[in-house]
């Protein structure tokens, strides 16, 4: 468990939804980034737009990257773009790359290597699927996406850890609060362990898998939770903001 005061990280994470209209009704949303870390993640496109009206409260990150700073890969997007672009962060391993695009725990290696060079802070997303939790797999299948996914230069940067049970994303299904508290602890020892204790302490972990204004207060006030990773909920202006102000208050 984490006795450190971590400034709590709020990621909307758009995926394959936004606008530059939407973007401009967020840029009326004006985050107090003393209290909370707000980051936008819409798609690529997009982000050229955000970088220009949202103000210096918000935070950008691309959505995902390639492990290449350049080269000829069609459609991919570089960290060292992203990073030209204005994104402060990178999300990573995002369970629907790994289901839908057959990401492996190699590429999530390779894709944190790259960010790292190019001077973002991945958000690493790991999370297990239905079956893994109704096998009781949950601890082994986060160990191992961590062992075999953080390379050895991450203990010397600053990375954020994104727990998203694969069964929560979008189903509107939450673990139990104990759960998340639980799969939060176990992933904070490993960190623990496998860096040192005082990184391990500081390394914010977000939850992330319907998370909605309804349960923020409740999910952030556990001891292990630093934030959350918004999907759904983060596209409309008026439940994003709900959010925002339900872990500002806590």
């Amino acid at each position: 468990m984490s006795e450190q005061m971590i400034k709590p990280m709020l990621v909307a994470n758009w995926k394959m939804h936004g606008s530059v209209n939407r973007v401009d009704d967020f840029s009326a949303l004006k985050p107090n980034s003393a209290q909370v870390d707000v980051i936008l993640a819409p798609p690529a496109a997009l982000l050229n737009h955000a970088s220009r009206v949202l103000d210096d409260s918000w935070q950008l990150a691309g959505q995902d990257c390639h492990w290449a700073q350049e080269g000829a890969y069609t459609g991919e997007t570089s960290p060292a773009l992203l990073r030209e672009m204005g994104c402060s962060h990178v999300i990573i391993g995002h369970s629907e790359r790994r289901v839908l695009m057959g990401e492996t725990d190699e590429y999530v290696h390779d894709k944190i290597t790259a960010a790292l060079e190019a001077g973002l802070t991945p958000i690493i997303c790991i999370g297990e699927t239905l079956a893994q939790y109704q096998a009781q797999e949950t601890f082994i299948t986060l160990a191992s996406q961590l062992f075999h996914g953080l390379p050895k230069i991450s203990a010397q940067h600053e990375i954020v850890i994104a727990y998203e049970p694969v069964w929560a994303i979008g189903s509107g299904l939450t673990p139990t609060m104990q759960e998340i508290q639980d799969a939060h602890d176990h992933i904070r020892t490993f960190l623990c362990t496998h860096w040192n204790a005082k990184k391990g302490e500081a390394c914010k972990i977000l939850y992330g898998g319907s998370v909605k204004p309804e349960n923020t207060a409740d999910i952030l006030a556990l001891p292990d939770v630093n934030g959350a990773l918004v999907g759904g909920a983060s596209l409309e202006v008026a439940s994003f903001d709900k959010i925002i102000a339900a872990i500002a208050a806590l």
